[in-house]
């Protein structure tokens, strides 16, 4: 997903497989960006309601979920892009492997 109108850097974690470590490793980047001072805007992709809770642990911001199956793109988009207004950098947590499923999946929302 490219920034559409903001300026804010963003990137996107994504595995080979469910169980691939994304959380550990999505957790510890929003660490190491908010210890460093940064405004970190969390995402989680896909249907997920225990990995947004420890985003907003980590970063104290409500993490935006991104799932293109009930939102669809432009939601996705504007959603987004309304959600990183004040922040310096987006981290967006990907949902299972990077090319499951044809939509919803971490490739797509990239896209």
């Amino acid at each position: 997903m490219n920034n559409h109108g903001t300026d804010n850097p963003a990137i996107i974690i994504a595995g080979a497989h469910s169980g691939s470590g994304k959380t550990t490793v999505t957790l510890g980047i929003m660490a190491a960006l908010k210890r460093r001072g940064l405004t970190v805007q969390p995402y989680k992709c896909g249907p997920d309601f225990i990995d947004p809770s420890l985003h907003k642990y980590i970063t104290g911001r409500v993490s935006r979920n991104l799932d293109l199956l009930m939102m669809g793109n432009e939601f996705c988009k504007t959603s987004f892009c309304n959600s990183n207004r004040d922040a310096e950098i987006s981290v967006i947590e990907g949902v299972m492997g990077m090319f499951d499923g044809e939509l919803g999946s971490s490739y797509a929302l990239g896209d």
